[in-house]
């Protein structure tokens, strides 16, 4: 479960060079990290998904206080803003609406999930999501309607965090974004390079133009839409939230990743799951969506 989505804003040349040497010292200390954890081998590596998180694989959290803090107070936003406007929204908002709307976002995000399949090595999925951004784009009203899911090619999401994962890149310390959600070093980075790897943000001048700015804040309402009961679950029966976030995050983006190398199974009930130690008291909220299902049902 995450609350989060990349935005769209320009970048000057200046930040954008800035941007290249963060991006490049990042993954320079996951790459090191990585390699001084793998066991010496005469034989080549061969990209592996990382095991799962769980109990035996516990996630990293070296900033367990700060991060904490930050997600008090991002709860506190949620619960006095973020949530009566998502309410609100539902409540004016026939669901028709609120399911083309999810619909024509998710379309406007195939370009870049393309560009992710084609980078994972996976070219007939590429195609299988090139011809659904041109059916829904024609056939489904400018995406409005999942013309292409109802003929059975269904929608996935594909981003740089989960192409990093998908050649052995470390997820990194646990970090919680406020207003942004959870992610980890790995997936913040993958965040930021989807920025550049996206044609419809590139192309439509990025956050700071009507159709940047309307993409993102309609695109914030979806997303929190979209775990709205999660939510609801994770602030009244959790006896832990912040744990359980994690664990939901963790063990959502380790499925995703080894689903890009083709070993995975069904994503896991995390009720099912042994917690790590700071987390034997937290409750696990609803089973994440699993990729593949389509935005009508939201």
């Amino acid at each position: 479960m995450s609350i989060s989505s990349p935005s769209y804003a320009a970048v000057s040349p200046r930040a954008f060079a800035s941007l290249v040497a963060v991006t490049g010292a990042l993954v320079a200390t996951l790459a090191a990290g990585r390699a001084s954890a793998a066991p010496a081998t005469s034989a080549p590596p061969s990209p592996a998904p990382p095991a799962a998180t769980s109990a035996i694989n516990p996630v990293q959290d070296p900033w367990q206080g700060l991060n904490r803090r930050l997600f008090s107070f991002s709860q506190g936003v949620d619960s006095a803003v973020v949530a009566p406007v998502v309410h609100g929204y539902m409540r004016i908002t026939p669901r028709p609406v609120r399911n083309g709307i999810s619909n024509a976002l998710d379309n406007l995000d195939e370009p870049r999930v393309a560009v992710n399949d084609i980078l994972q090595g996976h070219p007939v999925q590429a195609g299988h999501t090139t011809a659904r951004f041109a059916i829904n784009s024609t056939a489904g009203v400018l995406g409005l309607f999942d013309v292409a899911g109802r003929g059975g090619i269904l929608h996935h999401d594909s981003d740089f965090g989960q192409t990093l994962g998908r050649y052995g890149l470390v997820p990194g310390p646990y970090l919680f974004v406020p207003l942004a959600g959870p992610t980890n070093f790995r997936d913040g980075l993958g965040r930021i390079v989807d920025t550049f790897l996206d044609p419809v943000g590139l192309l439509a001048g990025g956050i700071t133009t009507t159709f940047g700015a309307s993409r993102t804040a309609l695109g914030a309402v979806d997303t929190r839409l979209a775990v709205d009961d999660q939510m609801r679950a994770l602030k009244q029966d959790a006896a832990d939230p912040y744990a359980t976030l994690r664990s939901a995050y963790s063990q959502q983006r380790a499925f995703l990743v080894q689903q890009s190398t083709g070993q995975a199974a069904d994503l896991p009930d995390l009720a099912d799951i042994p917690p790590a130690p700071d987390e034997q008291h937290a409750t696990a909220p609803a089973k994440p969506t699993a990729p593949g299902s389509t935005s009508e049902e939201r």
